[in-house]
């Protein structure tokens, strides 16, 4: 293994991030060096942009950016950035994710290859693989004549966002539908647990904070085909009236008790309000939209100015719910 960088590395004073920024000289030979530690179906980079990889097109790029060919090539990845004192993070689809300007520090890895794209029916069940898009999992459901899976075809992420985020749309939650969950611990241990012993709690799944979900299993309930496309259908018409086409994360904030956070972004007055290339929808008050080459902190200035205001004139405090890669 190669010696660490420290005396490589500077600071990003520009950005505001004290967080060390570490030479290209010395990333890659540490991606050189993770490279010879994984199979040959494993793909490591270094400085590798990230904001192509969401749906809101904003920020920097990863110092390493690793995706594993295989579960083994996961522990192993997670072992060498423990050896080696980096921070590891994970990217699904890049939905309601704000990558910073000034990119993100340590590991970044992503879920996507084969390994983990299994999406197979068993009777009522679905079986699916954390990098497996929610959409997939609705067509299958369709094409096999089950219902109750039909809220995830408008959901733009993939199992393992989902079950982060317990992610949800037309009232119902991704944990509704869960049956079974595999997850690993950063240790690299394996474990499978029933979605009663689960905790959640309101667009988050607590453990998942530290384990990493693998695969998950839900259930579905006979129905004809063309009554799971109608639901479908019915489903996508509200969506395409209620939210905005353009680049965006998903819904930037949490629902306070007392109202929706669109309706009170909007009773504020601030649909439309733009920070440079980031505008508040004017579709849905809840929605941050890129117009065309946005940073990050023209999106994070609108956050504050959003949560300043519903604190002065509302007294209420908003909770972010986009998560903000690499905090």
């Amino acid at each position: 293994m190669n010696p660490p960088c420290a005396s490589t590395t500077r600071h990003d004073h520009s950005s505001g991030d004290p967080r060390p920024v570490v030479s290209d000289s010395c990333l890659e030979g540490e991606a050189r060096d993770l490279r010879q530690h994984l199979g040959e179906d494993s793909v490591v980079k270094f400085r590798e942009p990230l904001g192509p990889k969401t749906t809101l097109k904003v920020g920097g790029a990863a110092d390493l950016y690793v995706i594993p060919g295989c579960l083994e090539d996961l522990t192993k990845t997670l072992q060498w950035a423990l050896t080696s004192s980096k921070e590891v993070h994970f990217l699904g689809r890049g939905s309601n994710v704000l990558v910073p300007d000034e990119g993100v520090r340590g590991v970044v890895v992503s879920l996507s290859s084969q390994a983990f794209l299994r999406l197979e029916v068993q009777d009522h069940h679905l079986c699916a693989g954390v990098g497996v898009r929610l959409k997939q999992i609705s067509e299958k459901a369709r094409q096999h004549g089950l219902s109750g899976l039909e809220f995830l075809e408008g959901i733009p992420g993939c199992v393992g966002g989902a079950l982060r985020m317990n992610a949800g749309a037309m009232g119902k939650w991704t944990f509704d539908a869960l049956v079974s969950m595999t997850v690993m611990d950063r240790s690299g241990n394996l474990s499978t647990l029933k979605s009663e012993a689960i905790e959640t709690t309101y667009r988050s799944c607590p453990m998942l904070s530290e384990h990493i979900a693998i695969e998950a299993t839900f259930e579905a309930l006979p129905a004809s085909e063309g009554q799971v496309r109608a639901i479908m259908d019915v489903f996508a018409t509200q969506r395409r009236g209620s939210q905005p086409i353009g680049a965006s994360a998903g819904c930037t904030f949490k629902n306070p008790d007392t109202c929706p956070a669109g309706k009170l972004i909007e009773e504020l007055g601030l649909k439309g309000q733009r920070h440079g290339q980031a505008m508040v929808s004017d579709v849905h008050g809840n929605f941050i939209v890129n117009l065309g080459g946005a940073t990050a902190a023209e999106v994070l200035s609108l956050i504050d100015l959003i949560q300043k205001r519903a604190r002065e004139e509302r007294g209420l405090e908003l909770e972010v719910e986009v998560q903000i890669l690499g905090q």
